[in-house]
């Protein structure tokens, strides 16, 4: 999810339009809109300043619509969040273990599945041949493409 649309879906949870947005941070009326559609269009993007600015308008925590940073466990949490937005991905618990799900109501629900199984399938291969992870590794590093290229062979 790119910045803009996460400047979008915030505000739109808000119940602001972009012109209100805009004004909120001091840009001028008659163009105000325009620079927040640009922001969400991705035709610009805001500097950390503006970022900071926009998150405090919209009352939330700057990561909530900066860059994904895988870097930092407050980044990961906002990747989380964002997965789950945007796939339906949601946490659970089973058998007290805490696990990511996918929402079986969802209609791209087969699609998804099909790919996390493949991911658990290579996973599950590796862990068993731990000596070579060189299988595991290139299927990542090419997915999905190394998928196909073994059922040629």
């Amino acid at each position: 999810m790119t910045i803009g649309e996460r400047i979008r879906r915030v505000r739109m949870q808000r119940g602001l339009t972009q012109k209100e947005l805009g004004i909120a941070l001091g840009f001028p009326e008659r163009s105000a809109d325009v620079r927040i559609a640009q922001y969400e269009s991705g035709t610009r993007k805001p500097k950390e300043d503006l970022i900071r600015q926009i998150a405090e308008v919209l009352h939330v925590n700057p990561h909530a619509i900066s860059s994904v940073d895988y870097g930092t466990y407050i980044g990961l949490m906002y990747t989380l969040f964002d997965l789950e937005d945007t796939y339906g991905m949601h946490i659970d618990e089973i058998d007290g273990e805490l696990c990511i799900r996918l929402d079986r109501h969802r209609k791209d629900y087969p699609e998804l599945f099909d790919m996390m199984q493949h991911w658990y399938e290579a996973w599950k291969q590796d862990q068993k041949d731990s000596a070579s992870p060189d299988d595991y590794i290139n299927w990542k590093l090419n997915y999905p493409h190394y998928i196909n290229r073994k059922k040629d062979k």
